[in-house]
């Protein structure tokens, strides 16, 4: 656990041109222990992308883009230590699982931070910037998809504010496993 206050980290969004940090970041979350219950992706099948697909994912999520945002930690000595995304979810379209989106909404993904800095703080300071994008986009509420499973990730969610929204979802890749829905309104 790191001993350090969360004021001491950079938070912000990331740039374009910082996907191989974002992918070293993602790399390293995929070999958490819980990544399995956290993570649709696989360690392997992220290792085996393109850069081409990093370079994509860094442009489509970073400073100035609209529908995306990955906001990291960035530590003291200018290393990566936490992470989360924020994707912008309109009303009328179908989301990843098949469920309408019926408001405009920010759904927050990917959230990951290093096994050292857990127990800071970092979190709360990720998610409250996290939060503070979608609400800037005008997000009516905002949702996370998290496994039935994973009590760490739900007892965080809960006390930041979080409550589940009674929404189940099915994973298809993993018959007989589901994910619960967690959501907060906009204050």
């Amino acid at each position: 656990m790191s001993t350090m206050n969360p004021g001491a980290y950079v938070i912000r969004s990331i740039r374009a041109d910082e996907w191989p940090a974002a992918k070293e970041l993602r790399l390293a979350a995929l070999q958490d222990p819980v990544a399995a219950l956290a993570f649709l992706e696989t360690h392997e099948e992220a290792l085996v992308r393109p850069d081409s697909f990093w370079q994509e994912r860094a442009a489509g999520a970073c400073e100035g883009a609209d529908g995306a945002q990955q906001i990291i930690a960035e530590g003291p000595d200018g290393s990566w230590v936490g992470t989360l995304t924020v994707l912008v979810e309109e009303p009328g379209v179908t989301d990843w699982a098949g469920f309408p989106v019926e408001r405009k909404q920010g759904h927050v993904v990917a959230v990951f931070v290093r096994p050292e800095e857990r127990g800071s703080g970092l979190t709360d300071v990720l998610f409250d910037a996290g939060l503070e994008w979608a609400w800037s986009r005008g997000a009516e509420r905002v949702r996370l998809i998290v496994h039935e499973e994973n009590g760490r990730a739900q007892r965080f969610y809960r006390r930041v504010g979080f409550v589940p929204s009674g929404v189940v979802v099915p994973l298809a890749a993993r018959p007989g496993e589901t994910e619960l829905e967690f959501v907060l309104e906009r204050p």
